[in-house]
């Protein structure tokens, strides 16, 4: 068994992983919600854009971290 050291992590990062996750996961689980709804639009829209904020979040780790 292996364990993961989180010691290196600091408050910043964790906090903006933290907001990142709590946009992108609801974004992709509406899309796949709205794609089973028949909302094939509002679903596409809604994988765009959680494609965007996971871009405009890499590009943030890769300025600030």
């Amino acid at each position: 068994m292996t364990y993961v050291d989180t010691t290196n992590i600091n408050l910043e990062m964790f906090v903006t992983v933290l907001l990142f996750l709590i946009v992108i996961a609801p974004l992709f689980s509406l899309a796949i919600l709205r794609f089973f709804q028949g909302k094939k639009k509002a679903g596409a829209l809604l994988i765009l854009s959680g494609v965007a904020v996971y871009v405009v979040f890499q590009v943030i780790m890769k300025m600030f971290f």
